[in-house]
């Protein structure tokens, strides 16, 4: 699979996983969904640099080097996607405790920057009009 393919497949994954997180019925998969779309848009970005993942953490650590120490990012999107894991962990493996609503919100709000971030870097291969061709046919 090329560089490009694969990040189309990623970004795809992403814009479906923000409308999971926008109509999910509880406030933990909210958050899950929303780290998710987070998750697929930066391994998309970071795909067509032929860079791959094994572990979440890997990634978040890879948008801290790669993306807000090169300032190709501002610091504010790293701690967006440090604390979408953070709600994600929470939301998945909290136990009793559940992530709240206004960080279920606030989970989605971080997530639609991200994507806007990742479309911004390279809007002709990551496109926000989900109506558009999809590029990985």
């Amino acid at each position: 699979m090329t560089y490009q393919r694969e990040a189309a497949d990623f970004w795809k994954r992403a814009l479906e996983t923000l409308i999971d997180a926008e109509r999910a019925y509880s406030t933990n998969g909210m958050a899950s969904r929303a780290y998710y779309c987070a998750f697929y848009a930066v391994c998309a970005l970071l795909a067509l640099e032929g860079v791959e993942f094994k572990k979440h953490q890997a990634v978040e650590q890879a948008v801290h080097r790669d993306l807000v120490h090169t300032k190709r990012w501002p610091e504010e999107l790293g701690a967006e996607y440090s604390d979408l894991f953070k709600f994600r962990l929470k939301g998945d493996y909290g136990g009793s405790i559940w992530v709240t609503t206004d960080e279920a919100r606030q989970a989605v709000e971080y997530a639609r920057r991200i994507l806007k971030a990742v479309h911004e870097a390279q809007p002709d291969i990551f496109p926000l009009d989900t109506r558009a061709e999809d590029k990985s046919d």
